[in-house]
């Protein structure tokens, strides 16, 4: 039955992977019909993570109070509900709002799966299995994202892109209300308030300054609501986040190697639907069909990673994952005006090779965690990936928009690149560190 619990789990990710990679290669389809401004283009994308990001904790922390099934299917059915609105968005603003919605599920099912494969999965290897089926779930989704935007943008009416996930999301609720068994009790009795509500205040602050930009006012209600947060947490009989977490030398420095990751490739990859079709001249079909090879090698390898790092060790094969990614940004940098798909498809098959290896960093973070605090810890571990990816997304992107101002688009994408390359490598040292075996954990492992 636990199996089947995962394959519930693991759609319901699905869903949340798919909307954000099938939205990419359809971008410049919505910013003509809508009319969007290439700051509202990024609404669309940047409104979901602002939410996300900003009620990610008060997701996992729901899960530990009120149960990981139930938070888990009620974010499924906003998520869905939320996609049909967009689907059937008429302007800008109307999409924009959807999304923020949308951001609601996200933030309720996503912490939440993690803390149910942590907590259905007990043994250490089927874990690792579990991560790394529900990792390659997300690569698919970069296989079949891309590939179905860019069918039903050209076409089909661009709002199938969002209604796609209402049969998605319904089979999936279906599937978990039979096979994920209730809580047998409550790891958390009460909600901590005061930490919702600062931890809140704080990631929608600071989201909403990445987006807009800081201003003296953003600043100081960032770091005054922060502040009281970390006052309020030490001072709790039962605080939301446990500060003790970040003396764990694995948790933070895995959870530290993740947003590196997701700086460098999230802002890429909002970019890259526009590159292959403005630069490159790809149709959307071509564009979406581009990502396909990369996703598959990347779901093919997440689930035999647990392998490769049985021989390497987990920091080893996680570097060396960051570096073959970092290598494969650096390569599409140097793809000019006039390169076809046989110049991109090598960089992206490396690309999926590499990111394929991460899997050992989610394992690593979820066994460092207590399992009476795993749906707020894999809260911890999603807002550094969502709040480091919107980063990725408008620091980025400011730089990408400079750069155009004084060239061509390609000529400042290829720049931006190379920025993004340098800061996904730099993961690989923090790797190095964080994930190494101590002695302690060497001698554990041999005597199994």
């Amino acid at each position: 039955m636990r199996w089947w619990a995962l394959a519930a789990v693991t759609l319901g990710s699905f869903t949340t992977y798919l909307d954000n990679n099938i939205v990419n290669v359809a971008l410049p389809t919505i910013q003509r019909d809508l009319g969007l401004t290439l700051s509202g283009l990024e609404w669309v994308a940047t409104g979901y993570m602002l939410v996300f990001a900003g009620l990610m904790l008060v997701g996992g922390r729901l899960a530990d109070v009120l149960g990981r099934r139930r938070t888990f299917l009620s974010g499924l059915a906003v998520f869905t509900l939320a996609s049909i609105g967009a689907g059937l968005a008429a302007d800008g603003g109307t999409l924009i709002a959807a999304r923020a919605v949308q951001g609601v599920g996200a933030a309720l099912l996503t912490p939440t799966a993690l803390a149910l494969i942590s907590s259905t999965f007990r043994d250490p290897r089927e874990r690792g299995t579990a991560v790394g089926i529900w990792t390659a779930s997300g690569a698919l989704s970069m296989a079949l994202g891309p590939a179905a935007g860019g069918f039903i943008s050209e076409h089909l009416d661009w709002g199938w892109i969002y209604l796609i996930n209402a049969p998605i999301g319904v089979a999936t609720f279906a599937l978990a209300v039979w096979a994920i068994k209730p809580d047998a009790e409550r790891v958390r009795r009460r909600l901590d308030l005061p930490g919702l509500g600062t931890s809140a205040v704080a990631l929608f602050a600071l989201t909403y300054a990445l987006i807009e930009g800081w201003t003296l006012p953003l600043a100081a209600v960032t770091v005054g609501s922060a502040v009281a947060f970390a006052l309020v947490e030490t001072r709790s009989a039962e605080p939301m986040i446990d500060l003790s977490l970040f003396r764990n030398r694995v948790f933070t420095g895995g959870t530290l190697a993740m947003g590196l990751w997701s700086f460098g490739v999230f802002g890429i990859y909002f970019f890259s639907a526009l590159w292959l079709q403005n630069s490159l001249g790809f149709s959307p079909v071509e564009a979406g069909a581009a990502f396909v090879p990369m996703a598959l090698l990347m779901a093919a390898v997440a689930i035999q990673a647990q392998r490769l790092a049985r021989l390497l060790g987990n920091g080893r094969t996680v570097a060396l994952g960051l570096g073959l990614m970092a290598t494969s940004v650096l390569g599409i940098s140097f793809v000019g005006a006039g390169g076809g798909y046989l110049d991109v498809l090598p960089w992206f098959l490396l690309y999926g090779l590499g990111g394929g290896m991460l899997v050992p960093l989610t394992t690593m973070i979820l066994g460092a965690l207590p399992s009476g605090r795993a749906g707020v810890a894999s809260g911890v571990l999603n807002v550094s990936r969502e709040v480091f990816g919107l980063l990725g997304i408008t620091v980025l992107g400011a730089i990408l928009n400079a750069r155009q101002a004084e060239t061509s688009f390609l000529a400042a994408y290829q720049s931006t690149l190379v920025i993004a390359a340098v800061i996904v490598a730099v993961g690989i040292p923090v790797s190095l560190y964080s994930l190494r075996r101590t002695a302690q954990a060497a001698m554990a492992g041999a005597s199994n």
